[in-house]
């Protein structure tokens, strides 16, 4: 037996939990640092002297980042595997963000998280083709849960625990050590995470269509269902950073909750996400046997609701209030990515996911591009946070409206194939 038997045999017998650590490990990480953007947002303006626009544009420079990255790094990723990618993505968000810290100048800020979007954006095709391959179908509900939770986790420990220490000793310098702590555990995940043997196969298929960029990006462009999906998720990725974004600002300037307990709100929102992301998944798989579709929906309608509630609260709205409209709302607006990122994966050959992930998030991505800036403007230009909140229940009308048609094209394809 020689030595690449061997370590096809080790292989073999790893645990995929224990990959899905490691998956989960980089995700809280990589989002412990972009998405420290909403909880540092008001100091950021403080210090710069922004408007509620500019603030708005600092997540938004972050996704177009990972829209400008999701394409080309999905495929990067369908051909060499994860494991690589997740180590250039710690080094690329973590010195991107670490370089912030030594800035002043807005545009160039916003260059540097534009930069270090593109390793932000690289996390996911990179962790959702590792679960697509470690995982049956019958789990990958679950793990991408799990996985995405890391996102959500690692938002609420940004503003646990970067928010008061900046108050404290300011951002740039709580920023630039947490940069350090991303590309540490880069290292870490590069040494201990494993690609299955299957990705090893499957990316050494050098002549099969899916290895050659332009022809995996026109198979995406024919899927309509992808296509529609990801439309779809513009519009809920939109939402859910604006929730992330203003979420504190809404709180201390609108309702007159002290800062800390602001930023305790956020927590309790991204908290809430992270076990959304969890019951989703499970309630796809195991009570709608993995039609991701109709959960989505479900979370739409729950968001118009939710979104109606706190725009009709008056100030002075108490702290409890707001954190039990808040656990609701975070669960459903920050609890559905894994749901999209499994609908998106499975709507494509499992050797395309990377790139499939990609492409969804691409165009998922302008939502959050967009949506912060445009609830942040629309803010200003009203001078109250009411019309924000409205506007988003409008968006989520569409979305659904969306996403019954998307289902009716997904279940015609489903009975085609079954004849």
């Amino acid at each position: 037996m020689g030595i690449k038997d061997l370590q096809q045999n080790s292989l073999t017998k790893i645990n995929p939990w224990r990959m899905l650590a490691w998956l989960f490990v980089a995700q809280v990480s990589v989002a412990f640092i972009g998405r420290s953007l909403a909880p540092l947002g008001l100091l950021i303006g403080a210090d710069l002297s922004l408007t509620m626009a500019q603030i708005g544009m600092l997540p938004a420079a972050l996704f177009l980042g990972q829209s400008l990255a999701a394409i080309p790094v999905g495929y990067f990723t369908d051909s060499i595997g994860s494991r690589r990618v997740l180590l250039m993505l710690s080094i690329c968000l973590g010195l991107s963000f670490l370089l912030m810290t030594f800035s002043s100048v807005f545009l160039v800020i916003l260059f540097l998280i534009t930069l270090g979007g593109i390793g932000y954006g690289s996390m996911h095709p990179a962790s959702n083709r590792g679960i697509i391959y470690w995982f049956s179908p019958n789990k990958r509900g679950t793990a991408m849960g799990i996985k995405q939770m890391g996102v959500t986790f690692g938002s609420a420990l940004s503003a646990l625990l970067l928010l008061p220490l900046a108050s404290e000793w300011g951002w740039r310098p709580v920023l630039f050590g947490a940069c350090l702590l991303l590309i540490f555990i880069g290292f870490l995940a590069f040494l201990f995470y494993n690609d299955p043997p299957s990705v090893k196969k499957a990316t050494g298929a050098k002549d099969s269509e899916s290895s050659h960029l332009l022809p995996s990006i026109y198979a995406m462009l024919k899927n309509k269902a992808l296509i529609l999906v990801s439309i779809c998720a513009m519009g809920l990725s939109g939402g859910q950073m604006a929730l992330n974004t203003y979420l504190v600002l809404f709180a201390y300037e609108r309702l007159g909750i002290s800062l800390v307990l602001s930023g305790v709100l956020l927590v309790i929102s991204e908290v809430s996400g992270s076990f959304g992301r969890i019951v989703w998944g499970i309630v796809s798989d195991r009570l709608f046997n993995g039609r991701r579709i109709i959960v989505l929906i479900i979370i739409a309608f729950c968001t118009i609701f939710l979104s109606l509630t706190i725009a009709l609260l008056p100030p002075g709205t108490s702290f409890g209030t707001m954190s039990l409209i808040t656990v609701f709302f975070g669960f459903c607006m920050s609890g559905f990515n894994g749901i999209w990122m499994n609908t998106a994966t499975e709507l494509v050959p499992r050797e395309q996911s990377g790139i499939a992930s990609g492409f969804s998030i691409t165009l998922g991505s302008w939502g959050v591009i967009v949506g912060p800036p445009l609830f942040g403007f629309i803010v200003d230009k009203t001078g109250s946070f009411v019309f924000g909140w409205l506007f988003l229940a409008i968006v989520m009308v569409i979305v659904i409206i969306l996403l019954f048609y998307t289902m009716k094209i997904v279940n015609t394809n489903e009975a085609l194939k079954s004849r």
